[in-house]
């Protein structure tokens, strides 16, 4: 059956599962758009092309399925980099495509012309233009069994518009199952048992890949054989449960930071879905004195302070299976009580006439979340807050962005989980972050979405402003005014109030978290 090569592209991507595409209209995708109106795919309209990159970045970490976003070319695609380049670092599948003109304008300059698919190569796995009709199925196929394979990340088509309508027999490749990881070589298995074994102070540190390959119950079980205590990187939360009385949540939580005191004191670190993007381990091996045993879908990267000792490259849920079988001993008395004081450090109320802080109210946020309930941190001094002090009992149920750590990535971020996750969805962001994307709003009023956006407002880069504060004593350039964000939120239909004590803020996550509206709650905190 003829089609035009547009009609092929987004019956590619019904064949792919894609439900939605986030993007911009443009000039040159008018023969896609089209095709997308004819389909049972949804083009979602937005307002910037960040926040689109942003929404399928999301989609992609909270389902394991590729998210979709859309641009034209010049202005359009440059705007998507970004969101793209947050996948890319964050280990999120993502498809980008971006129109461009007609092929006899490319061999000279013209109008918005840029060479895109060069632009985009450092931060995506696999880009090309579909330049000859032949080849648009195959790419298609490509661009998403690349996109989702371990470890996942961006890819990017470029479609242009003489292309998009030319005719075309072809048909949508059949998706096969995606490839499997591999199970232990039994000699590096057999090793990392051993090392393990031999320590004295043994530690997990689950990051991001443990979320990704659903290592939850392996490695609970592997925790409940052994009784090594487990940290994990800001991405990795959840994939120990904090409630388990061996999770020492993140690398910077409790009084004092003392999970970072307890990796201190490790003598062996086995690294599980571990990527150096997250948190660079200058900061939990700064004397290249541990031990590293590295499991993960690839090996490890060569760096000085991440010299794994034993890499075993497997799927981390076989591999902690395998591991918990090999090893032949628990450890006990090894940090037996640093649970309790971490956990209750992270879930302590405060008092009614406390000021209002981020991490005084995190635990009246948790408190009014669901275990299964979604939170989304934008970047900035909240996000190293929640790192810290949020207490997370599902893998998945947290996302933040700790690769590229982008700003601006929390409302694009709540659009995209309302729709992929049936839970409510808690967007947190500071005032910096909140109006780098604050118009994704309209777009998740015309969804008709239901999320509550809580705006931690400083008027202020506070992260910026601490750390210079840290190394001379003051801050400068970082200073923010802001509009009346009630009003603001209002003016989109958004129902919103301003809680400025902790009775207020206690009453308005109770009246929203678990609601069917769309929220904004305004939180001036102290600095």
């Amino acid at each position: 059956m003829s089609r035009r090569v547009s009609d092929l592209v987004v019956d590619s991507l019904a064949a792919e599962g894609v439900e939605y595409v986030f993007g911009l209209p443009g000039e040159e995708l008018e023969d896609l758009l089209f095709s997308l109106r004819d389909s049972d795919v949804q083009f979602v309209p937005v307002r910037h092309e960040q926040g689109a990159a942003f929404m399928a970045d999301v989609h992609g970490r909270l389902t394991g399925d590729a998210g979709v976003c859309l641009a034209t070319l010049g202005p359009g695609a440059t705007n998507l980099i970004t969101g793209v380049a947050d996948a890319h670092l964050d280990k999120a599948p993502l498809v980008a495509i971006t129109g461009q003109g007609s092929r006899e304008r490319l061999n000279k300059e013209s109008h918005q012309k840029l060479d895109v698919v060069h632009a985009f190569e450092p931060v995506v796995k696999w880009n090309a233009q579909l330049s000859d009709p032949q080849g648009v199925a195959e790419s298609v196929r490509k661009a998403f069994k690349v996109a989702e394979y371990e470890k996942p990340g961006a890819t990017h088509l470029e479609l242009p518009e003489d292309v998009a309508t030319e005719p075309t027999e072809d048909e949508p490749l059949p998706v096969r199952p995606r490839v499997a990881r591999p199970a232990p070589n039994d000699d590096a298995l057999a090793a990392a048992a051993g090392a393990i074994a031999d320590a004295d102070r043994p530690l997990v540190l689950a990051g991001n890949g443990a979320v990704r390959a659903d290592a939850a119950s392996a490695l609970a079980a592997f925790v409940e054989s052994t009784g090594i205590p487990v940290v994990s990187t800001y991405m990795g939360k959840g994939a120990l449960s904090d409630r388990n009385e061996r999770s020492l949540m993140t690398l910077d939580s409790g009084p004092e930071r003392e999970a970072g005191g307890a990796v201190a004191a490790a003598d062996c670190v086995l690294a599980v879905g571990y990527d150096i993007a997250e948190h660079d381990p200058a900061g939990w091996n700064p004397d290249r004195d541990k031990t590293v045993v590295h499991l993960d879908s690839e090996p490890a990267e060569v760096y000085a302070h991440y010299n794994p000792a034993v890499e075993v490259v497997a799927d981390p849920s076989t591999g902690l299976d395998r591991l918990a079988a090999a090893v032949d001993r628990r450890w006990d008395a090894w940090c037996v009580d640093a649970h309790e004081r971490v956990y209750d450090h992270a879930t302590a109320r405060p008092d009614p006439g406390d000021p209002v802080t981020v991490g005084g109210v995190l635990p009246l946020l948790r408190a009014a979340m669901a275990d299964a309930d979604v939170l989304i941190s934008d970047v900035g001094s909240h996000k190293m807050a929640i790192a810290r002090r949020f207490p997370v009992y599902e893998p998945g149920r947290c996302v933040i962005s700790n690769g590229l750590a982008s700003m601006g990535i929390a409302v694009p971020g709540g659009v995209a989980a309302d729709l992929a996750v049936d839970a409510n969805v808690v967007v947190a962001t500071g005032d910096g972050g909140f109006l780098m994307n604050a118009a994704e709003l309209e777009t998740a009023k015309r969804l008709d979405c239901s999320f509550t956006t809580v705006v931690f407002r400083d008027d202020d880069y506070g992260l910026i402003s601490e750390k210079q504060a840290e190394h001379r004593g003051e801050s400068f350039g970082t200073e923010l005014g802001n509009p009346d964000l009630v009003a603001f939120a209002e003016s989109f239909g958004v129902d919103a109030r301003r809680a400025a004590s902790v009775e207020a803020v206690e009453a308005a996550f109770a009246e929203t978290v678990d609601g069917d509206d769309l929220s904004l709650i305004d939180v001036p905190i102290a600095r």
